[in-house]
């Protein structure tokens, strides 16, 4: 008999959805817009990290293949083939998730997992960094630039509010794979397949289609993830969308806020962004925060190696169950 959520369980969760749309209306500024979008994001990504590296233990240093991936596909659909941004998400989607199953078949085939997984993604991540420098289909060194055109029809919003409840409903989907990924058999074969491959395989577990499927799941969210990044900056070209900085802050709010839980991402997106924006406003030394932050999570990984939300989990452990 499958287990229900607590009334408390979804309690938390619907408080937290009223506090995110209420965000926006109450601190209505372009600063805290800005900062919440950024949050928002970073939870968004950081998520979709969590989802192959947390519940399923395939660490990766390169999901920025996925992002890059992503990020072109939003730009080429409406730059080079003059269709509707809109159609960016799905095309985003279907580029991470081809990127994820590339990886996944020829990695996992090869028996790569642990460090050298990790190695591999971040080659491949490198590789299509070159790649997308040298071709003119991607506007090479250049870059891509979206002009400037405001209207929901065109993925553009003049107020970062169209911005912030399109990255929410992102996120809350997010949470809502986290949240299956919990309670499904295919979570319950990644959960093993984290534990202990072999034993995994022992019991029936087809280890290699399951890695594989996780891999594509999260490719596919990052891949979104670039989508929506090129449409709140309307830029991009390869150093920026295929940087090892976005890998970084990736593994770092998952890290930091709780690998393989519900909510970790957003707790340790909360807290990169704004300790990004409070390091911005303090000084001009670029990478500072991702210097602090990396400080924090030495700290964290020594006393809390279970992420900030074990801190949570302790002071409310009925309300948190679900998140566990």
């Amino acid at each position: 008999m499958k287990s229900r959520t607590p009334r408390n369980g979804w309690l938390l969760h619907v408080s937290l959805l009223a506090i995110a749309v209420l965000f926006p209306f109450v601190f209505p500024s372009s600063f805290a817009l800005n900062l919440g979008v950024l949050a928002l994001f970073y939870a968004f990504i950081g998520q979709s990290w969590n989802v192959s590296g947390g519940f399923a233990g395939q660490l990766s240093f390169g999901h920025v293949a996925f992002f890059g991936a992503g990020a072109y596909a939003a730009a080429i659909v409406q730059l080079r083939w003059g269709m509707s941004p809109w159609l960016g998400l799905p095309a985003s989607a279907l580029a991470g998730a081809a990127v994820g199953a590339f990886i996944g078949v020829l990695s996992f085939r090869a028996g790569l997992k642990g460090s050298y997984f990790a190695l591999i993604t971040l080659a491949f991540a490198e590789v299509l960094r070159i790649i997308s420098n040298s071709v003119e289909f991607t506007g090479g060194g250049l870059g891509m630039l979206i002009p400037m055109k405001a209207g929901t029809a065109n993925f553009q919003f003049a107020e970062r509010i169209g911005f912030y409840f399109v990255i929410l409903a992102m996120t809350v989907g997010s949470v809502a794979v986290a949240l299956w990924l919990k309670r499904s058999r295919f979570g319950a074969h990644l959960a093993a397949i984290r534990e202990n491959e072999d034993a995994a395989r022992a019991l029936g577990v087809n280890v290699f289609a399951e890695k594989v499927k996780v891999l594509i799941l999260s490719g596919a969210m990052c891949g979104l993830g670039g989508c929506f990044f090129t449409q709140y900056y309307l830029y991009i070209d390869p150093t920026i969308v295929f940087g090892l900085d976005k890998s970084v802050e990736m593994l770092l709010v998952t890290m930091i806020g709780g690998a393989g839980t519900v909510y970790g991402p957003l707790i340790g997106a909360l807290l990169l962004a704004g300790m990004s924006e409070l390091t911005r406003s303090l000084t001009s030394i670029q990478g500072l925060s991702l210097v602090l932050y990396g400080a924090l999570l030495i700290v964290i990984i020594a006393f809390l190696p279970n992420g900030l939300i074990a801190l949570f989990k302790k002071r409310t452990p009925r309300l948190t169950k679900d998140t566990k």
